[in-house]
Order: C-alpha cells, then sequence, then structure tokens
C-alpha cells in the first residue's frame, strides 16, 4: 500500500517541486534500473547468506522511510534520493520475501500460496491511491499524503517484525519435498 500510493504521486509531485518532466522520466526510469539491478545481488545475497529475515527487514525499513521521508523534501533534487531510495529499498526486500514464500507455501500449496499474496498485494496496490487520492481531495497536500503513508509503513514493519518473531527459521516451514513417480513415463521424457 505504501510504495504503491507513493509512486501514484512522485511524478506531479517532483513537477511541483520544479522538476521537468523529462528529468521525472529520467528519475523513473533510474530508479525502475537500479531496483531490478539490485535484486540480482539481493537474491544472490539471500541464497549465500541465509538471512531471510535481515534482508528484507533492511529493505522494507529503506523502502518505508523514504516514502516517508519524501513528506519533508522541500526540493526535488532531495526527492529524488527518496525515490532511488525507495526503489533500492524494494528491491532488496523482493528476492526474499520470494524464498520465505517459497518455504511457507509448501504445505498449502505454492501457486495458491504466491495467488495469495498476489491478489493481497493488489489490494493494497488499490487502495494506496485512493488513500493519497482521498487527501488530495479534501484540500490535503503531497507533503501530507506522504506523511499519512507512514501509518500503513509502521504497520507492515510491525507485522514483519512480528512474523520474523514467529518464524524465525522460514525453511523449517517446509514440510518436506514431493516425490514423483516416474513410472510408466518413456525414458526421454
Amino acid at each position: 500500500m505504501t510504495y504503491e500510493a507513493a509512486r501514484s504521486i512522485t511524478g506531479p509531485y517532483l513537477a511541483l517541486l520544479g522538476a521537468s518532466g523529462i528529468f521525472v522520466g529520467i528519475v523513473a526510469g533510474f530508479g525502475e534500473l537500479v531496483g531490478y539491478a539490485l535484486r540480482l545481488l539481493s537474491g544472490y545475497l539471500v541464497d549465500k547468506t541465509g538471512q531471510y529475515w535481515g534482508i528484507p527487514i533492511v529493505g522494507h525499513g529503506i523502502n518505508m522511510v523514504a516514502v516517508s521521508l519524501l513528506a519533508l523534501a522541500g526540493h526535488w533534487e532531495l526527492a529524488v534520493y527518496f525515490i532511488i531510495a525507495e526503489r533500492m529499498g524494494k528491491a532488496i526486500r523482493t528476492s526474499a520475501r520470494d524464498a520465505m514464500l517459497s518455504h511457507a507455501t509448501a504445505e498449502m500449496g505454492r501457486g495458491w500460496g504466491f495467488g495469495m499474496h498476489e491478489a493481497f498485494d493488489q489490494v493494497g496496490a488499490m487502495l494506496g491511491p485512493l488513500i493519497v487520492a482521498a487527501v488530495l481531495y479534501f484540500n490535503g497536500s503531497y507533503q501530507t499524503g506522504f506523511a499519512i503513508l507512514a501509518i500503513p509503513a509502521v504497520l507492515a514493519l510491525s507485522v514483519l517484525l512480528a512474523a520474523r518473531m514467529l518464524y524465525p527459521t522460514p525453511r523449517d516451514l517446509e514440510t518436506g519435498v514431493a516425490r514423483f513417480d516416474t513410472e510408466g513415463f518413456p525414458r526421454v521424457f
């Protein structure tokens, strides 16, 4: 909810702070580049270190703090740093989150588990921008909208930390590896 809401207004916010349209596009594109490139490194680190919780907590922290700090950015140059930091935080957390989901959904079915995750993600992606739109509609400012996003950010971090305490080792959620009987299939299969 938090980062999708922020992404829905960062372009107009940068323009309000004085950034040109071309610069808004460059910032958005560069943020995506940094985010996707960093996912490779983050995924590698999660696999090598097994830090299923540490890495996503850092990523969520960066992501959520950067969005909230956008409320304090009085200049577009400063807002750019927070926008890039938000993309970096999302990139850092994503690989570890997906790895934990793969362990947590083993018993219920990975397709169902990832589908549930995506459904909740889409609900947040819809509600976040609607909340910011309501703030703007009722004569609030972009800064107020970003400040209000601190509420779901704190809630998300709280749930993450609670999950960390309840399930310290996500690999333990795997109940076993499914065995497939290949008897009767041709060797080429």
